[in-house]
């Protein structure tokens, strides 16, 4: 490395942030880079470790001690060469990834983790702003025709790789825009809409083709998409969300996370939402269930429309501050950690299971719980067991509550249903390791296959898939 000493000289420094009171009165990002000495110096702390376990910890094997080094001197335009060889997209994962290489850093061991992610995303915002990403055609087409349903960080991936190999590509989206939940799903403030559009049209200048507003297994048979094309690619995500089965569920007030978020995402791009099906929280007592990603962009959506207070309740345990003995670096850590979101206003909660909700007039108005007690974990799964905790029985005053306890895999009704593809035992699309489905030609990659996952994740299958499709087309 330029710096050997580097990580002992300069600390983690992360990027500028807006304050919170100001950053909740409008919807765009409320981050600014440091200076380009700053972030070399950020490069500088990358160690010249014997093994660089930030390779094993990013799912898409990023070369992050190559592309660090380079920032350290000065070499931005072959940084960004490197960082787009394993990435199609940094500039998302470098605004909405968890980040799971920092948390396997060496550095991380015993003090704070290289600023992997803002170096990632400071190297791409960098090479847009030079004029360095530039559409690029492949030289010839092999002929070759790939339909791929869903426009999510998957689909997208594997017709990038696609596209480049010379293969002919449309991607079919049922939504009004391409993007998936990267658009709809992802508040404004993490992921502003014009880096996706951004995206995809140098995609389209590359020769990518783009159906919005068509839901395949509704408003075309999958029949006849196998029919027009030499490979199918189903990547239409996991967007059956777990319910909330407790009396008072069918009360106005109760919302499942997506449909709120995708609701504010769309009126922020200037549609009319009509005021009957309007879901704000100004003025209004909320509570988020469920602690994950969209738990937390749901508080920082509620901050943003005004509500009067803001809980969130989780029904596992609180993470502990630092890592258990059980889990061990290089591992993910499973702490406590709190998002921009928090930072804005949130009382959190935990080992809360609600029992019921109710109100007056078809309105929802309380939020009944009861506190749990968690056993020792299981040694084979890992599971813990819970009991309710008597007398701990506690209500709360509220007027929305969100849904954000995750998701149940695909929905099955209409394209799955339709296409005859096989399911595993999770209910998510089964494949076979090169990737296809039961169906010859019909290929599943991201969480329609896996299940619920990250977007990191989901780039990487929509690579592997893309890889094995090429292939098969070849052969």
């Amino acid at each position: 490395m330029g710096d050997v000493t580097g990580f002992m000289k300069y600390q983690r420094q992360e990027l500028i942030k807006e304050s919170a009171n100001a950053r909740i009165k409008h919807w765009k990002e409320f981050f600014q880079f440091i200076s380009e000495k700053e972030i070399i110096e950020q490069g500088a702390r990358c160690m010249d470790c014997g093994v660089p376990f930030c390779h094993w910890g990013c799912p898409l094997g990023n070369f992050i001690p190559e592309w660090n080094d380079l920032v350290y001197q000065g070499r931005w335009e072959e940084a960004a060469e490197r960082l787009c060889a394993t990435n199609n997209f940094p500039e998302i994962t470098g605004r909405v990834c968890p980040a799971l290489c920092e948390h396997s850093c060496v550095c991380s061991i015993n003090q704070s983790a290289v600023t992997i992610k803002n170096i990632e995303l400071m190297i791409i915002e960098r090479a847009f702003e030079n004029g360095l990403i530039k559409p690029q055609p492949p030289r010839s087409r092999t002929g070759k025709t790939v339909a791929v349903v869903g426009s999510g960080p998957a689909g997208l991936a594997c017709a990038d790789q696609l596209n480049k190999a010379g293969h002919t590509v449309t991607v079919f989206e049922k939504n009004e825009i391409a993007g998936g939940l990267l658009v709809l799903g992802i508040p404004d403030f993490k992921l502003e809409k014009w880096v996706i559009e951004r995206r995809i049209n140098l995609m389209r200048e590359e020769g990518v083709i783009f159906k919005t507003g068509v839901n395949i297994g509704a408003d075309i048979n999958v029949t006849n998409i196998q029919g027009e094309y030499d490979a199918v690619v189903l990547a239409g995500g996991a967007e059956q969300p777990r319910d909330l089965q407790v009396p008072g569920r069918e009360l106005k007030g109760v919302y499942q996370s997506i449909h709120y978020l995708s609701q504010q995402n769309r009126i922020n791009r200037g549609q009319r939402i009509e005021h009957k099906s309007r879901i704000t929280a100004q003025n209004k007592r909320v509570i988020v269930l469920g602690g994950g990603d969209s738990g937390a962009d749901c508080v920082g959506t509620a901050n943003r429309q005004g509500a009067i207070s803001v809980k969130q309740f989780e029904i596992l345990p609180r993470p502990p501050e630092e890592r258990c003995p059980e889990n061990p670096w290089p591992q993910w850590a499973f702490t406590l950690k709190a998002s921009t979101s928090h930072e804005e206003g949130c009382d959190r909660d935990y080992c809360v299971l609600t029992k019921s909700l109710s109100g007056e007039d078809g309105e929802l108005r309380k939020l009944h719980a009861i506190r749990l007690k968690y056993g020792d974990k299981d040694p084979d799964t890992g599971r813990q067991s819970f009991k309710e905790i008597p007398g701990s029985e506690f209500e709360v005053e509220c007027d929305l509550v969100f849904l954000a306890m995750g998701f149940l895999g695909p929905v099955k009704k209409g394209l799955l249903e339709e296409s005859g593809v096989a399911l595993d035992e999770r209910g998510n699309v089964k494949i076979k390791e090169n990737g296809m489905t039961n169906i010859e030609g019909v290929f599943a990659a991201g969480d329609m296959r896996s299940g619920q996952s990250l977007v990191v994740r989901a780039i990487d299958e929509g690579r592997s898939v893309a890889e094995n499709i090429n292939r098969w087309l070849l052969a």
